[in-house]
């Protein structure tokens, strides 16, 4: 055969885009199928040169590596609607054995490297045998003579005819997609034959129905002697290089880090992922992560989903993470449930769930490098903490991703209470962009992110993390979300105090107007406010004490802790102070102490007591006081600080 009879290979993805669409499990699934089949076509077509036992390992190779990569297009598949010949599978992995078949004929060229399909295959071997197909009569070996002097592409023309029964129009498309570049001449040299078709199908020309032979015993033997003297030296080097060791490595026994073993396998298969049915929440006893249905446009691109398990497994230099306090940012121990995977303006996203974890991996629409992976810890979330996850962020705006529950979406100002909700339109879970909250600069707005379902109204806001935090307000322990008017109002003048919460993992925040106290100069009532954020991980609690004065815009944050019980469902005490000027210039210590306090009083620069949970000293500008309070079972409790 000669060189200039096969063109060079197409490029992949060269198919039209209405090409059949052939993914890796469809197309093994056609594999093992038909395997018998193509691999008798690649023994057929296969240059007799070769030799008979060499023939049946080549084609055996072939047709295993026919399987693509990732999904593609088949650009011939034949006419029949039925049967595996209307299968784009098949097709797709026939087109494959016959051009790769075709390839492991042409002659090596010298200053060109190899095609992989004309070096003898490393897989399949058999060692000490010697494999052969069974001989048939006289009219067999008449036909293998005649498709000896024949070129590939007329052998395989002669095959497609009379092995695959498909008509010339499909045996000139399938030869063209193959690379042969005078298809005509490959059919009037395959002219003739047409009385030996029949012959095609019989046990000689079955590279699954094989005999054995041994080879060159005495060589072998040679072979294996060597083979042992140059482990042993490999096993002394070895040895040898390990000694000035300290023994056991820091790992023990353990694997090394990028062990295949069937669990990391598993973790890494985009087949593998969990997929929840549309319809699993409404008849689950859990409503959480864990029944949210796989969303976005790529959630069948095998590739984009490979890749973003790979990246979460061993992220690269170019890779940006983060991770929320408390969270680990470790590869997932088994196949992740898939949230979304799509297009989210100029990034493409995927959403996984771990039952621990979310997982956002993010990377450039336009395929340049890098990309982004963000944790965040969701353990034992219930319906409301359930109900969004951002989807992106991009110049100032956030998409979410809603609960499948969630009916309506809808944006609004924190900071004015009055003003009405905007729609946000929810197409199939995502919501259209909406404003984030002032990152920077003077707080002049906080919009948050309004969610009705079945068993109300919510509102959450973003704190630069993936999941953002509901929005409550009551006494600890019977709290409720922050959505009628009057908690609007109340949290109104708060609003701009969750800036600082941001960037640690803060799953609830709580308004509580502890106490209200009016003012010494009869101008009107103060309130007394403490806003906690709980966080997922348990720990990292952060409480302020606010004090609003009448005709303020915003509260005045008079004491802050951290990791502190008060003003939560296991302690809802609270003390804070501080100094207020009135309108006629006089300065006072105030202070306020939630219900159950008998008594305040103030020592150190201020000096002070009242009953009750209200106090009111008059002092100077920048005085000091340490607060106590005590109360009504006994116990004392100190100022927040």
């Amino acid at each position: 055969m000669q060189s200039q009879d096969v063109a060079p290979r197409p490029a992949p993805g060269s198919g039209s885009a209405a090409d059949p669409v052939v993914d890796v499990e469809q197309a093994e699934a056609a594999l093992v199928e038909h395997y018998p089949r193509l691999v008798r076509i690649a023994y057929l077509v296969l240059p007799p040169g070769l030799g008979r036992g060499r023939r049946v390992l080549t084609a055996h190779a072939l047709t295993q590596r026919a399987l693509p990569r990732g999904r593609t297009a088949t650009p011939v598949i034949p006419a029949q609607s039925a049967g595996r010949e209307g299968d784009p599978g098949y097709a797709f992995v026939r087109l494959q054995v016959v051009r790769t078949a075709l390839e492991a004929g042409l002659p090596l060229r010298r200053r060109a490297w190899p095609r992989r399909s004309q070096l003898p295959p490393l897989l399949p071997q058999v060692w000490g045998l010697r494999l052969f197909p069974r001989s048939g009569g006289a009219d067999e070996l008449a036909l293998d003579q005649r498709l000896s002097a024949m070129s590939g592409p007329a052998r395989a023309a002669c095959v497609l005819r009379g092995l695959e029964k498909l008509p010339d129009g499909d045996v000139r498309e399938l030869l063209t997609a193959a690379g042969v570049t005078d298809v005509d001449a490959a059919l009037e040299e395959a002219a003739g034959t047409e009385d030996r078709y029949a012959l095609l199908d019989s046990p000689e020309f079955d590279p699954c129905s094989l005999q054995a032979r041994p080879t060159d015993l005495m060589r072998r033997r040679q072979h294996m002697k060597a083979a042992l003297a140059a482990a042993a030296a490999v096993a002394v080097c070895g040895a040898l290089l390990g000694m000035p060791g300290d023994g056991w490595g820091p790992d023990g026994a353990a694997a090394p880090p990028y062990a295949q073993n069937p669990a990391a396998q598993a973790a890494l298969n985009p087949a593998l992922l969990l997929k929840v049915p549309a319809a699993a929440w409404e008849s689950s006893a859990r409503t959480d992560f864990s029944v949210w249905p796989a969303r976005g446009d790529l959630t069948g691109d095998n590739a984009l989903l490979r890749r973003a398990l790979a990246v979460w497994a061993r992220p690269g230099e170019s890779v940006q993470v983060s991770a929320t306090p408390g969270t680990p940012s470790g590869g997932p121990s088994g196949p992740p449930q898939l949230l979304y995977a799509g297009t989210v303006d100029n990034a493409r996203v995927v959403l996984l769930h771990d039952g621990l974890r979310i997982v956002r991996y993010a990377e450039p629409r336009d395929g340049t490098q890098g990309a982004a992976l963000d944790f965040a810890r969701v353990d034992s979330a219930d319906r409301a903490g359930s109900s969004a996850v951002v989807l992106g962020r991009a110049d100032g705006n956030i998409r979410y991703l809603t609960a499948p529950w969630v009916t309506k979406a809808a944006e609004r100002d924190l900071l004015k209470p009055g003003a009405g909700a905007m729609d946000l339109t929810l197409t199939k879970g995502a919501t259209a962009p909406m404003a984030g909250p002032a990152q920077s600069g003077a707080c002049t707005s906080w919009n948050v992110l309004q969610l009705t379902d079945a068993t109300g109204t919510r509102l959450l806001t973003d704190l630069g993390e993936l999941v953002p935090a509901r929005l409550t307000t009551g006494r600890p322990g019977s709290v409720k979300d922050a959505s009628g008017a009057e908690a609007l109002r109340a949290w109104a003048p708060y609003a701009c105090s969750l800036g600082a919460m941001r960037s640690s993992g803060v799953r609830e925040v709580n308004a509580w107007a502890y106490a209200s106290q009016s003012l010494p100069d009869a101008s009107g009532s103060a309130d007394w406010v403490c806003t906690r954020a709980e966080t997922w991980q348990g720990g990292g609690e952060r409480v302020l004490a606010q004090f609003h004065a009448p005709g303020s815009t915003y509260g005045a944050v008079a004491a802050k802790a951290q990791n502190v019980p008060a003003c939560g469902a296991k302690d809802p005490q609270v003390l804070a102070g501080v100094l207020w000027k009135s309108g006629t210039g006089s300065w006072y210590l105030l202070a306020a102490g939630s219900r159950g306090t008998s008594s305040i009083s103030a020592t150190g620069g201020v000096t002070g007591s009242a009953q009750g949970r209200l106090l009111a000293v008059r002092t100077r500008q920048g005085a000091q006081a340490e607060l106590k309070g005590v109360l009504e079972d006994g116990r004392t409790v100190g100022g927040l600080r």
